[in-house]
Order: structure tokens, then C-alpha cells, then sequence
């Protein structure tokens, strides 16, 4: 279905052909299941957010022809060394977002330039048009295209990026959804079956060491405190978190479908996954804030290699909406940390 104006949406409804979901504007259900996508960027990307930066090269590519999904690529321009590489997944709900909205590409700039790391912004297929799990297999393809790429560096990865990239220094991030993204391949990745398939086999070049989940989206048919009392004019609200999880998870499916819950009925037991190092970012004014600490403090009872951030104060993807702050900063500082703890332990024989 091609993008239209949020005008044209309304304009295509009729009373026996209504909107049955509204998300802004920007992403409208009719009745008769017809969605409609507004091209435009929302109010929270505003022009003013930064598109270059003076030390960060940017390039876009595709790399899934037949999907059309995009990966917006960021490098220090003058880095001499190689630099790990960061795999960022965007947030949005599962159903809006993209590698090129103004606020992801400013907040990867930033990440670039900061954490001193190759940055690919990578996209993937949006709900309800490609409801779960779409969004968590295209994160598993963009894996398999990474490490493709990086086993024919002299072939099929131009020299832009394979000249600053470490592949042997690949960590997993993602905001929101995307952070729920980087959960789901980090369990994919160190469970027995993915080892048994081969999943992690490879180039023992490529080594994805850690995963950062910048408050992911996680959900659950048991409302906590933090979304129990979250109030309506906050950014997201319970509704709209309702919203996101009816028009992303399966058809039928409840909140503590495994895509939205890890600690459901039918989500895999996390103690017998062999996770790599994870670090878990919480906002303290987060409605998902009670959802990611005991996220992080379920992890760490199993005895996973877990780190919790939690920036008092903050909203959700409060990063997204002020990229420059020292908040930002101070986030990415910890980012940054996380991966060189990460390398050390390696280079000091530990056992990731």
C-alpha cells in the first residue's frame, strides 16, 4: 500500500469503512484491515536535530533487495585504527520508526562520534502490515548480511567501511522495540538450538561480544506499577502501548506472547541460553521502567553477565528527543565503557 497523507487517511474513511487505529496520524487501520502510512516525519523529528557532524562519515545502503530495507552506516572520519561496530535497531513500537527519521540518524551521529564505533542503523519490516516476528527475523538477516559482508571485506564491503570496521568487536543495540530486537537475536544467538543450527558458526573473525538494550519494549498481560500509574499526557502512555502491542504481536496473541514477554508461559527458559554480556538502560520516568529492572535483576539472579543503567529522570528514548544533552552523554560514556569492559575481559582471557 503506497504512503499517503494523514489527510488522505481520513479522507479515505466512511462510516462503514472506519479508522479503527490511529497512531498520530501517521499509521492508520481501517476497518476493512487497508493501513495507511503518512510520508512524513512526526513532530518529535524536528529539522533543527543535527544531520552531519563534523568528525562522522554517513553513507546509506540496501541490504535486503528484496525488502527494500536500509542500513544507514556511521563512521569517525578520521579514525586510523579499526573501531567496533555497533548494530543499532530503532525503536517505534515495532510499528513506526526508521533508520532515516531525523532523531535516530542524530542520536547516531552522536554514538558515532562518542563511543568512538562504527555505527549501522540498520531498518526492518513494520506492523500490521508485517506483524511479529518480521521485525525479529529481519534483525537475524541483517546479522547473517553482516557477517557475509565481513567474511568478503575485499569484495563485497566496500572499502569505506571495511577499512574502519572490527569485526571481531560486534555488539548489538537497540532502542525501544529495537532494544527488544537486540534481546530476542542475544537469546537466538547463545541458546543451544541456534549452536546446534549453526547460527553462531562462522568466520571466527566476526564475534558479536555484548548487546545493549536501551529501555526495550517489553510487555506483559500483568500491568506493573510503572505503567499502572503513568499518566495519560506522558510519552508513551499505556494506550498507546496497548496500541502498539495489538497491531505488532500475532493476531489473537496476548501480551505475554514470547515476542513481548521473555518471562511468559511460552517464552524459552533463559537460564539455559548462553547470553554474552548485556547492558540494560532503564528511565526512571519510563512507564516500561518496572518491566526493564526486573528484566535486568531476573538475568542477574540466573547469573548472566547483566549491567543495569538506570537514568533517574528520564523518559523513554529521552536520548531520541534531546541527542545533544548531557544526559545523551552521559548514556553513550556508558555505552562506551560497557564495550571496552567487554574487550578486556576478552583480551584477558575470560570466558564471554
Amino acid at each position: 500500500m503506497p504512503a499517503v497523507s494523514a489527510a488522505a487517511c481520513c479522507a479515505a474513511a466512511t462510516p462503514a469503512n472506519e479508522v479503527v487505529e490511529d497512531l498520530f496520524g501517521f499509521l492508520q487501520v481501517l476497518s476493512d484491515g487497508t493501513v495507511f502510512r503518512s510520508p512524513a516525519e512526526p513532530v518529535f523529528c524536528p529539522t533543527t536535530f543535527p544531520a552531519s557532524h563534523p568528525s562522522v562519515q554517513w553513507k546509506e545502503t540496501v541490504y535486503d533487495k528484496a525488502k527494500n530495507l536500509r542500513v544507514r552506516m556511521y563512521k569517525p572520519a578520521a579514525a586510523g585504527n579499526k573501531l567496533p561496530v555497533l548494530v543499532h535497531f530503532h525503536g517505534g513500537g515495532f510499528c513506526l520508526g526508521s533508520c532515516t527519521w531525523g532523531n535516530v540518524h542524530a542520536f547516531c551521529l552522536r554514538l558515532a562520534a562518542d563511543a568512538g564505533a562504527v555505527v549501522l542503523s540498520a531498518g526492518y519490516r513494520l506492523a500490521p502490515e508485517h506483524r511479529l516476528p518480521a521485525a525479529l527475523d529481519d534483525g537475524a538477516g541483517f546479522m547473517r548480511w553482516l557477517r557475509e559482508q565481513s567474511a568478503n571485506a575485499g569484495e563485497a564491503l566496500d572499502a569505506w567501511l571495511a577499512e574502519a570496521a572490527d569485526f571481531g568487536r560486534v555488539f548489538v543495540t537497540g532502542d525501544s522495540a529495537g532494544g527488544t530486537i537486540a534481546h530476542h537475536l542475544a537469546v537466538r544467538a547463545g541458546s543451544a538450538a541456534a549452536a546446534e543450527q549453526g547460527e553462531t558458526a562462522g568466520d571466527p573473525a566476526f564475534t558479536v561480544r555484548g548487546y545493549v538494550l536501551l529501555m526495550p519494549f517489553l510487555g506483559g498481560v500483568r500491568r506493573t506499577p510503572s505503567e499502572a500509574e503513568c499518566p495519560a499526557e506522558a510519552f508513551p502512555n499505556l494506550d498507546l502501548v496497548d496500541r502498539f502491542w495489538r497491531l505488532s504481536l500475532p493476531a489473537g496473541a496476548t501480551r505475554d506472547h514470547p515476542a513481548a514477554n521473555p518471562f511468559g508461559p511460552d517464552s524459552p527458559d533463559l537460564g539455559s541460553v548462553d547470553l554474552r554480556p548485556v547492558l540494560v538502560v532503564a528511565g526512571g520516568l519510563d512507564l516500561i521502567r518496572d518491566r526493564t529492572v526486573e528484566y535486568a535483576e531476573r538475568l542477574a539472579a540466573m547469573g548472566k553477565p547483566v549491567e543495569l543503567a538506570e537514568f533517574a529522570g528520564k523518559a523513554h528514548g529521552f536520548y531520541l528527543h534531546e541527542p545533544g544533552s548531557e544526559a545523551t552523554g552521559e548514556l553513550i560514556r556508558a555505552v562506551a565503557q560497557f564495550l571496552d569492559g567487554c574487550v578486556a575481559a576478552t583480551e584477558a582471557g575470560a570466558v564471554l
